[in-house]
């Protein structure tokens, strides 16, 4: 009965892929999606790659076309883009033993712990090793000297606005001052509204609408911690999100957000910002690629760092990065997962994407290539001296054990139905670290308090430019 369920279950995730693919050229998406690759009728080793990156979708399409048809290993390889439920996904697939072969990896600890990867050490050359070896992260690639995964690309944080509509409403520069960006949005609304154009949005129909728009601001805002976690104590704080949480309740009440923001997700957001409906947001360096390819867009847009609380940086501006894609260690087919995981890692195919302008590379041999990114709107998203990869926490491990509404979940409510913030932000330091202490006695996490830790200290690691 519960395998049953499972597969069911699965079926029903599957179906809720991004459509668009077609599977005669090696990808697919919705409920014809396929897990688990092996031996076809035409004699090739299928290999089954799961993503739920959509921005670069087209790309990485064209690109296991080209693998598919010149590869010499006689592998084909099927890439199923998923939807926002892909945590969900993985966890269902993993229990009902249909997991594909490759896929990415959006919680590298968590699928550590629950035995989803399979070390990749051995498949390295030297001259792979060589090429990585001073951009692994201990619980972000490897764990206790193996390594499970490679990085590939990061996610630089910026408020993405419409410097039209900027100049419109009559705002000279984009806010550097949580404050700023309140009065902006205000501002915005007032003199857009008529025309259905709004001040800012963030995609809350999940707790990422909450999370998008705050973590990099408490992160450069303060020099303690990412994720709510104070690393300094070792133990979580969310007062970090406080003056956050005031702003976007503020720019809610304000009606400066636009109309059905709760219910908004990313994709429907980028669709409304390409034509001109939204003053600002706050997202990743993918974005270039979207507005090329996936909502072509003649708006005249740009990126700026993220507002601070005073307008200055303490700490570090967030990069998220590290992991990409790891091998199933269930999987029957790991030589011919690792052929297609060692080609998606060249640096032909990482150096075009990086020039192609889909995510900003953390590869040392890329960077100091002759391929830069031209892309419009990426010169905004380009890493400076205050972009950093923090250190990892253990934020996704503590929610394993938590019990009740997650702090993004719970920063969202408020920011729609207000209520007592102080006594939200209590509730959740209690609950998480009370969940902490569950995961450290269960050895989950070895991860401890770091007094001496300085979030500033990080900068300047992936550039010196100001």
């Amino acid at each position: 009965m519960v395998k049953k369920w499972m597969m069911t279950a699965l079926s029903a995730v599957l179906a809720l892929t991004v459509a668009g693919c077609s599977t005669d050229s090696g990808t697919t998406t919705g409920s014809g999606a396929a897990a688990g690759g092996g031996k076809q009728s035409n004699g090739k080793t299928k290999v089954v790659y799961w993503t739920p990156d959509r921005h670069d979708a087209d790309f990485m399409k064209s690109k296991i076309e080209q693998f598919n048809q010149t590869n010499k290993d006689n592998i084909e390889v099927e890439m199923t883009v998923m939807g926002d439920n892909y945590p969900q996904a993985v966890d269902i697939a993993f229990a009902s033993k249909q997991a594909p072969d490759v896929f990415q990896i959006d919680d590298f600890q968590t699928y550590y712990q629950k035995g989803y990867l399979a070390p990749i050490d051995g498949y390295m050359s030297d001259a792979m090793k060589e090429t990585f070896k001073d951009s692994l992260i201990e619980n972000k690639n490897t764990i206790d000297g193996k390594v499970y995964t490679l990085p590939n690309t990061g996610q630089i944080w910026r408020l993405v606005y419409n410097k039209d509509i900027f100049q419109k409403a009559g705002i000279a520069s984009p806010p550097k001052t949580i404050a700023e960006m309140v009065a902006d949005a205000k501002k915005i609304t007032e003199v857009g509204k008529s025309e259905g154009i709004y001040g800012f949005a963030s995609p809350f129909k999940s707790g990422s609408g909450f999370w998008r728009a705050a973590n990099t601001i408490a992160g450069a805002s303060t020099n303690e911690g990412i994720d709510g976690f104070n690393y300094k104590t070792g133990q979580f704080d969310f007062n970090m999100y406080k003056s956050i949480a005031e702003a976007l309740r503020q720019m809610n009440q304000d009606g400066s957000m636009l109309p059905g923001v709760e219910s908004l997700d990313i994709d429907p957001l980028r669709a409304q910002f390409a034509q001109g409906k939204i003053g600002m947001y706050i997202n990743h360096s993918g974005e270039p690629g979207v507005y090329k390819d996936q909502f072509p867009t003649k708006e005249n847009w740009g990126a700026a760092p993220v507002p601070t609380e005073d307008g200055t940086i303490k700490g570090a501006s967030q990069v998220i990065g590290g992991s990409y894609i790891g091998i199933n260690a269930d999987s029957k087919n790991k030589e011919a997962a690792w052929k297609f995981m060692e080609y998606v890692y060249s640096t032909d195919l990482q150096g075009e994407y990086y020039e192609k302008g889909y995510g900003i590379s953390l590869i040392p041999a890329v960077l100091s290539s002759d391929k830069k990114p031209s892309i419009p709107g990426i010169e905004g998203f380009l890493p400076k001296k205050v972009d950093a990869i923090f250190p990892a926490n253990p934020s996704v491990i503590t929610e394993s054990s938590l019990e009740g509404m997650k702090w993004a979940e719970a920063f969202s409510a408020y920011v729609f139905t207000g209520g007592d913030l102080d006594g939200v932000i209590k509730d959740l330091n209690t609950r998480y670290n009370a969940a902490l202490e569950k995961s450290k006695a269960a050895g989950l996490t070895k991860i401890a308090a770091d007094p001496s830790f300085d979030s500033s200290e990080l900068q300047g690691k992936l550039s010196k430019e100001e």
